[in-house]
């Protein structure tokens, strides 16, 4: 009897081993990336994208063998003056259309603490791939206290050049790199991933 429940417990190892990284949606409500920008020295400027989607593949036990999608349209951008949106939406910046969209796919993660990884993926923006490296730190993991299921949350940050994605109009006198704050939450998939 006993040596039939160690082979069992033995064949169902190598399952629960590859079953081990978790599908999480993001959770749209509370998804904010914040940027911020110097503007002639003279001021700070600010602008946000919030309620986008995206997928997560957690992985508690091993989290470099995680992953992260992530897409929202580029006018889905707010900057609190209806004249600076049109402004950035025009030919002197993106010249965006309703499809196009902001993507970022991670390609490889290194952990770098307990709570902490150095996110690296590609961020395509105004038709321009580039490779870009996000300091990640995982906020909290565990049951939401409302929902009743397990969830995540995040901060990151990273700093882009806007001339490396044709968008340096301006610049230096409008500052050419821009600092990301990324917070986010995400919710257990309910069964496996929900978007293709």
């Amino acid at each position: 009897m006993k040596s039939l429940l160690l082979a069992g417990l033995v064949a169902a190892a190598p399952i629960a081993a590859a079953a081990a990284p978790e599908a999480y949606e993001i959770d749209s409500s509370h998804a904010q990336i914040v940027f911020s920008y110097n503007h002639l020295g003279f001021s700070t400027g600010y602008g946000m994208f919030s309620g986008f989607e995206g997928d997560i593949s957690y992985d508690a036990e091993d989290p470099a063998a995680s992953s992260v999608e992530v897409s929202f349209p580029v006018k889905s951008m707010i900057t609190g003056w209806e004249a600076r949106f049109e402004h950035f939406m025009s030919d002197d910046f993106f010249g965006a259309t309703d499809e196009d969209m902001v993507t970022f796919t991670s390609t490889g993660i290194e952990v770098t603490g307990e709570n902490t990884a150095m996110i690296t993926g590609d961020l395509t923006l105004n038709g321009v791939t580039k490779e870009v490296v996000l300091d990640t730190t995982l906020t909290q993991a565990g049951e939401h206290p409302m929902e009743g299921k397990p969830w995540l949350g995040f901060t990151a940050t990273t700093t882009l050049v806007r001339s490396d994605y044709n968008v340096g109009a301006f610049a230096p006198y409008v500052s050419d790199e821009v600092e990301l704050e990324i917070s986010l939450e995400a919710m257990k998939a309910e069964y496996g991933w929900t978007r293709s």
